[in-house]
């Protein structure tokens, strides 16, 4: 079995923390412009984060999941064909096989997707 975080439970005990501290409070005196961008620390002055590597950033990385399930189903589709077309070394394994991997790859993608919407709707309505 898998141990799965209720988000009820969560959402009560950041709530107390919230009312325990201060922290989440507007520091005063502080400008739109005195804070950065998260992806954009230290990177005004040439520092990367992670000991010299440039980190991806959320967007990135999720662009380059998206693309790799478009080259997946790309290619299940272009083996697909080959077989339609009777072409020779091309066996229906393969082709079920890639078929396969593309319908995995895109259920958890949007999977993924369903997930990202839930948690915004969820912080979207957490009172302030």
């Amino acid at each position: 079995m898998t141990d799965r975080v209720d988000i009820n439970r969560l959402l009560v005990e950041m709530r107390s923390l919230k009312s325990q501290t201060q922290a989440f409070q507007k520091p005063q005196g502080l400008a739109p412009g005195d804070v950065n961008p998260a992806n954009a620390v230290g990177r005004e002055n040439g520092l990367r984060p992670e000991g010299g590597r440039d980190v991806p950033g959320f967007g990135e990385v999720m662009e380059q999941a998206v693309n790799k399930v478009n080259e997946t189903q790309k290619a299940s589709g272009e083996l697909s064909a080959a077989y339609e077309r009777g072409e020779p070394g091309v066996d229906i394994t393969d082709v079920m096989i890639a078929s396969q991997k593309s319908s995995v790859a895109f259920q958890a993608t949007l999977q993924v997707r369903n997930k990202l919407v839930e948690a915004y709707r969820d912080i979207m309505n957490m009172p302030i």
